[in-house]
């Protein structure tokens, strides 16, 4: 089975992808929605850390925390979300429809990596913006198979998103265009320098044959509070209040370690914070 995409995405995906330490191992792992690409780097014998991107951003956006250190207890398991720009490869006749697919697509996932040398025992589970939600959809359902929650920057977990964001993001959702992604990004990182790898894997993904992502309710957080959970927040987020989002974490979530990183926007946050997040979920694990 291969990913029938444009050669320009594939070289703007290894280019990306360059930015990891090496050696990168590469799994394509069997689930009953298709072939999920996870992309690991760090010692085999560490404990798996799980990371998901947020939609459009493939497994490669994990590479600058990564590279700042992030392996250095853990083994990195970054996987490409089925249906969205990367190589995960849908299976004909099997969409990713609810959040019962999403988590039996997940379970399925760690279920491979556990094959592929990271044991079979429950994992730190994290994601960025719809990853995070994602993420925390799955922590709520499988509570066993977690040992620890980490939320990057979560849309739509504690919070809805913005009108003012969404009515700017339509476009560009409704029909996509190099041109429309990189102003809407330039918009929302209020200018910042973004990186150049990944802002052309982004304009790139204009052309991928992605499918609708999943919607549905905010998780249950009374599911998480047995659970460890680090929220991260983006300063500089155009798509909530991350303010507003810090209390209502506090409030539902009395366990939760939460912190808002300065300076730094939604969409670029893995990348233009990796060190800030390396040091933060280092120390605790340190």
């Amino acid at each position: 089975m291969s990913v029938l995409v444009p050669d320009s995405f594939r070289a703007a995906y290894a280019e990306a992808l360059h930015r990891w330490p090496e050696p990168v191992d590469r799994h394509d792992l069997p689930t009953p929605y298709g072939v999920t690409r996870v992309n690991t780097w760090g010692p085999a014998a560490a404990p798996p850390l799980v990371l998901l991107p947020g939609g459009g951003a493939t497994s490669t956006v994990w590479g600058a925390c990564a590279a700042a250190g992030l392996a250095r207890r853990h083994r990195v398991h970054g996987v490409d979300l089925m249906g969205d720009p990367g190589f995960s490869v849908p299976r004909p006749g099997y969409p990713v429809r609810s959040v019962d697919d999403l988590v039996g697509w997940l379970d399925a996932v760690l279920d491979g990596i556990g094959t592929a040398g990271s044991g079979t025992g429950p994992v730190v589970l994290g994601g960025h913006s719809y990853g995070a939600w994602i993420a925390a959809h799955y922590a709520a359902r499988r509570p066993e198979r977690v040992t620890g929650l980490v939320l990057l920057d979560p849309t739509r977990v504690f919070v809805g998103l913005r009108p003012g964001y969404v009515l700017r993001a339509l476009p560009m959702l409704v029909r996509p265009t190099p041109e429309r992604i990189r102003s809407f990004l330039t918009w929302e990182s209020r200018g910042a320098a973004l990186d150049t790898a990944w802002l052309r894997l982004q304009e790139e993904s204009a052309g991928f044959p992605s499918v609708r992502p999943v919607n549905g309710p905010l998780p249950d957080p009374t599911r998480l509070r047995e659970l460890p959970v680090r929220v991260l927040l983006a300063e500089h987020a155009r798509c909530h209040d991350s303010g507003r989002v810090a209390r209502t974490v506090a409030e539902v979530l009395p366990q939760a370690r939460t912190e808002i990183v300065p300076a730094v926007s939604h969409h670029a946050f893995p990348l233009a914070a990796a060190d800030e997040i390396v040091r933060r979920l280092n120390a605790e694990t340190g």
